[in-house]
């Protein structure tokens, strides 16, 4: 057994690399059973099976090793033995030769005949998958096999190899997809990398990899095969591994300097460099076309430029220069097939000008070059870890990039480089281009390192190590995309991602719309997304591929516009022919081989995505759906647009829809971009619409979130804030209400004592907030009483209070709720003396009442102190219908607490004079309280009275300087509806009754009663009561039922006060008298216009005959049916209509007579007056006119009482006798005049003052009448006064008429 064991062992070099570990361990395995005496044979003839079927599968693959020939005109064969030797010698070896060298055929033809194929696959990788396809078919072409078998080849959509394939040609990205499954590349023998010096991110990768890897796979052999550009740095990475270097078929090219401006011109205006740039590039065609003319051939020239735009203006400006016999040509990536064959393709007879961006630097070969002309600039994709944004700067080329645009001619004879800058200026340039890996996004990288296992990005063994910048990027990029947990582990999202062949964030939205049932209508927009623009915009059909491109565009989105795309191709592709699908792309400008790649990569997505069971929907996705999954993968792409109509981007970028997207016109609120790329400025190219609120569920772990204001909320119950939710800087959520106590409980907790139980904003069954509150309430009131701010304790107090007590947890009213059944009912009830300060023994009922009373009314009063507050001091609650009984002078001695404050403050309001006889001013108002008290007179009435009775000083009302007083010393009075709702509040009593006006009325009557009526045209009434009780606002209401004379009938109201109730029954009765007394009322009409004639022509300046007679009936009744007493009841009144009814007569009589009399001198007076004309006598004539309206108004007959209608043909007279003065004495008439003039002012004043009929006053009726005297007396003295005045007699007068108003 033991020789049989080591048999095996010697024969497991002869294996397939790809078996050999695994027999290693099985062998390992038998051994361990050995030495544990167990049985082996069964195993071990398994194995010895395996083993040997394995070594003829080696030595059959070597059998089948093609004879291999070597083409001798190839610079590589002079190196054949050299290079052989050093990979037989040599794990690594770097082969580094230039264009046309035959590097990349040879080296694995060199491999195969060293036999390494024997074992494993020989590993051949292009950058490209073109040149993969090719260089196989020439491969098999020379050993002369058929493509597939012993050489094959594997790209992205297609792959035409065997287990049995001994060279294997593919993309450097399918090589990087193999590390997934097959972590050691135990298939390969030999990995060649070619064209290393591209330096693709893919490139550096695998060379870092294959480092790593080499020191675990003794067997492996590694190649590297670059261009003479730093070869030095590929053999040191290697550990100093050999070079060698083969020459290529190249014929030698001059170099010419032609410098376009200084350096210092150019940064100062770059835009004449560009116009120079332009003219150089003319300059430098001419110069050529010499150098053709000298050598008699026609040269084609490659003109290196930086950019598609820079190629339009410079084909326009050589079309413009019409050079004979020459055609200009663009070439740039997007270029569409047609155009680009017109490249490879060169026509005999005619000078090619091919105008191209640095594709053709190495990318492609373009045949038939004798020249090159280098502007020395190109674009370059270059990622800003900053903006995280992939910019595409112009930047100046490298010395290593010039020389590759300098090897582009010189390959059919010998070249002409013309470089369109200075020889200094290339030598300052950095000898080699920045590889891919240190200006982009290391996102994927990272992430197929993290699937791999392969540790920290740091530590990787990259050629050069990108900026730790760079990598901490790319890990925030998988962090967005949620591929990497904490500690940047990778999660099952990143391995998800891994194991799709897309850019991540393309990945990340086919699993999220796998999730989002969205997959079929996402795998066609990520398909589209990982190749090129299908669309095509050629130069001279430009409006026509923009018109047939419209047709496939969704207003909303680009994404969706790509999917129309997919839609029409794929409607056409399944029902027309392979031809008619051609003419559909070449109608709609679509690239049809692109078309296909779309396809290809779709189907390739598919399996993927099948694999991890990721299902396609079989209904259609709606566009929310679509969208947001579209987001999982462009969270940091999104836009808010701004009022200039650009967009906020992420991390405070500012970017442009792109011209060419379909929204740019629209340019919705928000979008999301797929693509940013600066050029002269940042630009989204692949743009939608999105919903801001579509962001947040998909971006939680990025989001950041601010807490702003918070409060308790009393409806909720609960802590609230307002959050504010940010996406890279752009607010997604502006304000939305959130309970904070999860968030912050401490806070929490202590706003809720704060506001939930200190301020009482808390809905709780517990009995101990209202007892607290009642308490407080109670002490607080202590507080306006005695208006000082130092008896109840401050909140701050009550905040201890509580928070002594509570639970720390407690945040809401639930959590507050139940702990708090689980306590003592007392242990939130605080004590009286806790809340108090200081004592308050001096505030009490007596000085400080709760209501006041008058009659048998009770007005609730209310204490404030808040001196800013339209409440501030003490307030009565008046019901709107009891608002003219307030016994306003009453008030003015507030309350007896007060009062002794008030009194000082009016004492210390009169003048200097006055008051510096009464100091000190407490006593005296000491001595003022101890001897008055309250009472219906005014307090400045009785404060007059009583300073004039002990210090002799009299104390006039306008001494009172009332303005100088604190609002708090005035009565508020509040008038409040039936429900107790404030109309309006007030301390001036007059104020408020204009305010309210009618609204006491109407409150009555909206209130409702059995007692008013309408239209009452007799007496039906079987009483009439003198009062009415009510309620209103809570308030005991007195009022008085009113008879109300509406000329044709008569109403019943309540009226709020009695005199006034009065006044108007008396004319009401007089109505309703003659309402029933018809017969008579006619018969005075008669008498009336037979007797009076003339007077009623007379009249006729004062009012028509109807109100003569209306009035002069309304006169016969007051003195026919006098009584003093009103009637309330039926026979009361019969009584007064039996009694009076006989006197019609006789009162007539005399009534005709006086009227008779007033009405000739009215007539008299108004000749007189038409006489006075003159213009000096108008001021006189003015005032008697003004006297004649006041005494003799409308109506004045029914409305003047027969005894004072006895004066008016004296006054009437001592009016003409004033105009008989007038002539001589206009100055002496002025100056009496202006006497009565202060009298008339007064009393207009009072009458503005009047809450009622001015009948309800007595004490003012008689001022009227003193006015008419006082005239006589002084126009008029012979004529005598019926009553005696003067100065005294009216101020005297006057006071009784003020106080009667004020009371």
């Amino acid at each position: 057994m033991s020789d049989q064991l080591k048999q095996l062992e010697q024969l497991l070099p002869a294996c397939m690399i790809q078996k050999r570990f695994a027999f290693s361990r099985q062998l390992v395995k038998i051994k361990q059973l050995q030495k544990q005496n167990k049985p082996i044979e069964e195993a071990l003839f398994k194995l010895s099976a395996q083993v040997v079927k394995n070594v003829e599968l080696a030595q059959s693959r070597a059998n089948s090793t093609p004879k291999i020939t070597y083409d001798d005109h190839l610079p590589i064969s002079q190196k054949r033995d050299a290079i052989s030797k050093a990979i037989d010698e040599n794990q690594v070896v770097v082969i580094a030769g230039e264009t046309g060298s035959g590097k990349t055929t040879q080296i694995p033809k060199i491999c195969l005949e060293l036999g390494l194929a024997n074992n494993g696959m020989i590993a051949h990788t292009q950058p490209r998958r073109i040149a993969a396809r090719s260089v196989a078919q020439r491969i098999a072409d020379e050993v002369h096999v058929e493509l597939g078998n012993e050489v094959g080849f594997q790209i992205r959509f297609s792959d035409q190899s065997k287990d049995t394939t001994l060279v294997k040609l593919m993309t450097d990205g399918i090589l990087l997809a193999e590390t997934q499954h097959d972590k050691f590349l135990n298939k390969y023998s030999v990995i060649i990398i070619d064209e290393a010096h591209e330096r693709s991110l893919n490139i550096d990768f695998l060379l870092g990899y294959l480092k790593q890897l080499l020191s675990k796979r003794k067997d492996l052999k590694v190649i590297i095969t670059s261009a003479t550009i730093d070869v030095e740095r590929f053999s040191n990475h290697f550990d100093k591994a050999p070079v060698i270097e083969v020459s290529g078929r190249t014929f030698p090219v001059e170099t010419r300097y032609r410098a376009l401006l200084d350096l210092e011109k150019e940064d100062e205006d770059s835009e004449e460099s560009e116009g120079d740039l332009y003219r150089g590039i003319l300059d430098a065609v001419e110069e050529l076309q010499t150098e053709d003319a000298q050598r008699q051939q026609l040269g084609d020239v490659l003109v290196f430029l930086s950019g598609e735009r820079e190629i339009r203006e410079t084909s326009l400006l050589l079309k413009k220069a019409n050079y004979k016999s020459t055609i200009v040509l663009p070439l740039y990536a997007r270029l569409n097939s047609s155009e680009q064959n017109k490249i490879f393709n060169p026509t005999s007879g005619q000078r090619r000008i091919i105008l191209a961006t640095n594709v053709a630097e190495t990318s492609l070969t373009v045949p038939g070059i004798r020249y090159v002309i280098d502007t020395g600039v190109a674009r370059i994709s270059r990622y800003s870890y900053r903006s995280k944004v992939q910019r595409l700067p112009i930047e100046a080329i490298s010395q290593a990039s010039a020389n590759q645009r300098k090897g582009r001619c010189g390959r059919v004879s010998e070249g002409v480089c013309i470089r369109l800058y200075s020889e200094e200026d290339f030598n300052s340039r950095p000898e080699f281009s920045e590889p891919e890996i240190q200006r982009t996004n290391l996102a994927a990288v990272i992430l197929q390192m993290l699937s791999l296992k392969l540790g920290d990005v740091t530590d990787f063994p990259f050629v050069d190590a990108p900026d730790n910048r760079f990598v901490k990027d790319g890990y925030n990029l998988l962090k967005e995309l949620g591929a990497i947990s904490s500690g940047n582990s990778i999660n099952s999202v990143g391995m998800a991602l891994s194991k799709l062949p897309v850019d991540p964030r393309i990945a990340r939205m086919l699993i999220a719309a796998g999730k989002n049932n969205c997959l079929s209508e996402l795998l066609i927009v990520a398909a589209a997304l990982s190749i090129q623009d299908p669309r095509e915009r050629p130069e001279e059909k430009r409006q026509a591929a923009d018109q047939k491109h419209a047709e496939f565009k969704h207003e909303d989105s680009d994404f969706l516009t790509l999917f129309n795309i997919w839609q029409r191709f794929e409607e056409e592709r399944q029902n027309g022919t392979n031809n008619q699908l051609r003419q559909f792309c070449k109608k709609n400008f679509l690239n049809y081989m692109r078309m296909r790649e779309w396809r290809d990569v779709h189907y390739q997505l598919r399996l993927q995505c099948k694999q991890l069971k990721l299902t396609e929907n079989s209904e259609a996705a709606g566009y929310a759906t679509i969208h947001q999954a579209i987001l999982t993968g462009f969270l940091s792409h999104i836009g808010n647009k701004s009022d200039e109509g650009d967009y906020h981007g992420a991390r405070n970028r500012r970017f442009m829809l792109f011209p060419g997207s379909g929204i740019f016109k629209k340019r919705p609120k928000w979008v999301v971009t797929a693509e940013l790329v600066e050029t002269s400025r940042l630009y989204a190219r692949m743009n939608a619409k999105i919903e801001p609120e579509w962001l947040e569920p998909h971006a939680g772990h990025l989001v950041k979130k601010k807490y702003l204001e918070p409060h308790w909320s009393s409806k909720r119950g609960q802590v609230v804030a307002y959050e504010q939710v940010s996406l890279f800087g752009l607010v997604i959520v502006p304000k939305r209400a959130i309970a904070y106590g999860n968030i912050d409980e401490p806070i929490s907790h202590d706003i809720f004592i704060r506001e939930a139980l200190v301020l009482g904003n808390i809905r709780t069954k517990g009995a101990f907030l209202k007892y607290n509150q009642n308490l407080i309430a109670e002490i607080s009131e202590l507080e306006d009483k005695s208006r000082r701010r130092d008896i109840v304790v401050d909140e701050e107090r009550l905040y201890e209070f509580y928070s002594e007590r509570v639970a720390q947890h407690i945040t809401s009213t639930a959590s507050f709720e139940k702990w708090r059944q689980q306590q003592d009912d007392g242990l939130l009830k605080a004590t009286k003396s806790y809340l108090m300060q200081h004592g308050a023994e001096n505030v009490t009922e007596a000085l400080f009442p709760d209501h006041f009373s008058q009659s048998s009314i009770i007005y609730p009063l209310a204490y404030r102190f808040e001196p800013t507050h339209n409440e501030d001091g003490v307030s009565v609650r008046v019901p709107v219908a009891m608002l003219k009984q307030l016994p306003v002078s009453r008030l003015q001695w507030l309350v007896p607490g007060m009062i002794r404050d008030k009194v000082i403050a009016l004492v210390k309001s009169l003048s200097k004079t006055i008051r510096k006889q009464l100091v000190p001013v407490p006593d005296f108002v000491d001595e003022f309280l101890a001897k008055n008290q309250a009472c219906d007179q005014p307090i400045t009435d009785v404060l007059s009275q009583f300073i004039y009775q002990t210090r002799r000083i009299k104390v006039n009302a306008e001494d009172w300087n009332l303005s100088q007083l604190d609002r708090h010393y005035l009565m508020n009075i509040q008038v409040v509806n039936d429900d107790n709702s404030m109309i309006v509040q007030g301390r001036n009593w007059h104020d408020l009754l204009e305010e309210v006006g009618d609204r006491a009325n109407v409150a009555v009557q909206a209130k409702g009663n059995d007692l008013e009526r309408k239209d009452i045209k007799r007496w039906d009434l079987n009483s009439l009561p003198e009062t009415y009780h009510m309620k209103q606002a809570g308030i005991q209401v007195t009022l008085f039922p009113a008879l109300i004379d509406e000329q044709s009938s008569v109403s019943l109201q309540l009226l709020e006060r009695k005199d006034e109730a009065d006044l108007n029954t008396r004319l009401a009765v007089y109505r309703l008298l003659q309402l029933e007394l018809t017969d008579q009322v006619s018969w005075i009409h008669k008498e009336v216009q037979k007797r009076l004639v003339q007077e009623i022509i007379y009249y006729s300046n004062i009012g028509n005959k109807t109100e003569l007679l209306n009035g002069v009936t309304q006169l016969v009744f007051k003195c026919s049916f006098e009584f003093i007493d009103i009637p309330r009841n039926e026979d009361a009144f019969n009584e007064i209509k039996q009694q009076g009814r006989g006197k019609i007569g006789q009162t007539l009589d005399d009534i005709v007579g006086l009227i008779k009399q007033i009405m000739s001198e009215y007539h008299l007076l108004k000749k007189k007056m038409k006489k006075q004309n003159q213009l000096a006598f108008a001021f006189a004539v003015s005032d008697i006119n003004g006297q004649v309206s006041q005494i003799m108004p409308k109506g004045f007959i029914g409305l003047v009482d027969y005894e004072s209608l006895k004066h008016y043909p004296r006054y009437i007279k001592a009016m003409m006798i004033r105009m008989d003065k007038l002539q001589g004495n206009l100055q002496k008439d002025k100056l009496l005049q202006l006497k009565i003039m202060d009298w008339q002012e007064q009393y207009q004043d009072l009458l503005g003052k009047l809450p009622a009929h001015l009948n309800c006053y007595p004490e003012v009726l008689p001022l009227n009448w003193m006015m008419q005297e006082f005239r006589v007396s002084l126009f008029a003295q012979e004529l005598g006064t019926a009553i005696p005045v003067s100065e005294k007699r009216w101020k005297a007068q006057f006071e009784k008429a003020l106080q009667s108003v004020n009371q």
